[in-house]
């Protein structure tokens, strides 16, 4: 039996093993600092609700462009091992300073610029993975894309919990010394235990006529359709704590039992859309939790009682892992020679879209933080219209391996196909 032919995970290249553990490193990091930044910002720093609305919208702006920035040099050589080591020292850098310095503006310093820096190890991990599954197991992208996708899910089950118990033993200095030393850890798997990977080579000596080229238009509405799906998530997760207190009448602490359940039926279902991948086209599974997106919303906005915002969360999960899961791959898919840059433009539409839906919550607070879940349906209906009315070019069937040139796609009549730096 041939890799390719093996059921399950175990057709996957052994290569994404040391990247499995280079994303648990990286997810868990993020998950310990991340959710606790504006409480750090306002018991240590001292910093007034003004400089925390600045640092955290200077913050993931500066990472955008960071990240874009590295993602288009990340695809111009053999260098993104070198790149993820880099990311992974300027972690290493960003939080351990963070752990001792409490002046502001040093902070504010740290944060636009090694900390901006270490946030393009999310995508270029992801790159790295797709170069390593195009070259040992073609075919099989997707899955092991949403592989990797539900190893960082994994930390962030755990990572909360456990930055709970380092502010509680160490305070905020334990706190970013662990995230520190994960990242370290991340720096040594990209040293020991990564190789130098060849740029993806255009399939044609003719770039124009590369198979599943696209127009600039259908990549940048696509990339606007997951922007317009990216801002419920953020949005609703911010309000689910007030509506089930104001409107549910329960406590808001059931808002960590709501959330953590969503979070644990992630992981089967990423896994399960990812071996999909193998028998359905990428696009339909999106368009699938595109309408499981609105579904949600919908059912949230109507709910009567915490009940059935509980049950609501399997169909949270689905929406949540295709558009968080495979959706990387279908970005990819649309420039498979510019793995870094394709993953770049998906990733930054999560951070775009948490701006988006902090002024959105505003209005949220003046019309009832039921209608943060009405603008949700609103926002994935939209995201749906939008990625149904850009059809890329077909990508090749999905069972089965098949050869770079057995994918004749060409590109679609009058587009105009894509070429340097996005």
């Amino acid at each position: 039996m041939t890799t390719l032919e093996r059921p399950g995970l175990r057709g996957l290249s052994p290569a994404l093993i040391p990247l499995g553990l280079m994303f648990l490193a990286v997810g868990m990091s993020t998950a310990v600092a991340y959710p606790f930044l504006a409480l750090f910002l306002s018991n240590d720093v001292h910093a007034g609700p003004v400089r925390v609305t600045v640092f955290l919208v200077a913050a993931p702006l500066a990472g955008v462009l960071v990240t874009t920035l590295v993602g288009r040099l990340s695809d111009r050589g053999p260098y993104r091992r070198r790149v993820l080591l880099v990311a992974a020292l300027a972690g290493v850098a960003g939080t351990g300073f963070t752990a001792f310095v409490r002046d502001y503006w040093v902070l504010l310093g740290l944060s636009v610029t090694a900390i901006a820096l270490s946030g393009s190890l999310f995508p270029q991990t992801f790159a790295y993975a797709r170069q390593v599954l195009e070259r040992d197991s073609p075919g099989r992208a997707a899955l092991g894309i949403s592989a990797m996708r539900t190893v960082f899910s994994l930390a962030w089950v755990g990572g909360p919990a456990l930055a709970a118990v380092l502010l509680d033993a160490g305070g905020f200095r334990l706190l970013y010394c662990t995230a520190a030393a994960l990242y370290a850890v991340a720096a040594v798997v990209a040293l020991l235990r990564l190789e130098d990977l060849e740029p993806p080579r255009p399939e044609h000596t003719d770039e124009s006529a590369s198979p599943r080229t696209v127009s600039r238009t259908v990549l940048g509405v696509t990339v606007v359709a997951f922007v317009l799906l990216q801002v419920p998530m953020t949005l609703c997760v911010q309000a689910l704590p007030l509506f089930i207190e104001r409107d549910l009448h329960h406590e808001a602490s059931a808002a960590g039992l709501v959330l953590g359940l969503c979070a644990a039926l992630e992981i089967p279902f990423m896994l399960g859309l990812g071996a999909l991948t193998t028998r359905f086209p990428v696009r339909t599974l999106i368009l699938v939790g595109a309408v499981a997106g609105c579904a949600y919303y919908a059912i949230v906005w109507w709910a009567p009682n915490l009940w059935v915002l509980v049950a609501a969360q399997v169909v949270n999960a689905v929406f949540i892992s295709a558009i968080s899961g495979v959706a990387i791959t279908y970005i990819q898919d649309m420039m498979p020679t510019r793995p870094g840059t394709a993953t770049t433009l998906y990733t930054n539409t999560f951070p775009i879209g948490a701006m988006i839906a902090g002024s959105l919550l505003g209005v949220a607070a003046h019309f009832g933080y039921r209608s943060a879940f009405g603008l949700g349906a609103v926002l994935c209906a939209a995201g749906f219209v939008l990625l149904l009315l850009t059809r890329p070019p077909r990508s090749p069937a999905p069972p089965g391996p098949l050869s770079p040139a057995s994918r004749p796609e060409a590109p679609a009549s009058g587009a105009e196909p894509v070429a340097g730096p996005w």
